[in-house]
């Protein structure tokens, strides 16, 4: 069963960076598709995200441009760059994978629905103050 672990969050300020990391485990990146995404309190979990294994990526008009997601197949590792960072940032951070067994086929994009997506982690927490 895979299982993915998210780090790197933290507080910042307004302008600031931050690097998550998922590590998967039990499973490995090379042909599965990628995304993050984010819920913030009272709201519904959003996708931010997401990478495709020709690497092609996909991102949520808000965050376009300052965020940049990438992943390291050698380290089985999915990141999330994020500059620039704004208060409405402030959010829980996941990372799941589209698996191969998906009825929909192995594609990632912000708009794919949640509930298609697996192997979610625990979240890692941003908080971005103005």
């Amino acid at each position: 069963q895979g299982q993915s672990v998210e780090s790197g969050g933290g507080s910042v300020q307004a302008g600031g960076s931050l690097r998550l990391s998922c590590a998967a485990s039990g499973y490995t990146l090379r042909g599965y598709c990628m995304g993050w995404f984010r819920q913030a309190p009272g709201k519904e979990r959003e996708g931010v995200a997401t990478i495709n294994t020709d690497r092609s990526t996909s991102y949520a008009d808000a965050v376009l441009g300052r965020f940049h997601i990438s992943q390291d197949n050698s380290k089985n590792t999915l990141y999330l760059q994020m500059d620039n960072l704004k208060p409405e940032d402030t959010a829980t951070y996941y990372c799941a994978a589209v698996t191969p067994d998906s009825q929909g086929g192995i594609w990632c994009d912000v708009g794919r629905p949640l509930s298609d997506y697996k192997y979610w982690g625990q979240g890692t927490q941003v908080t971005v103050a103005s």
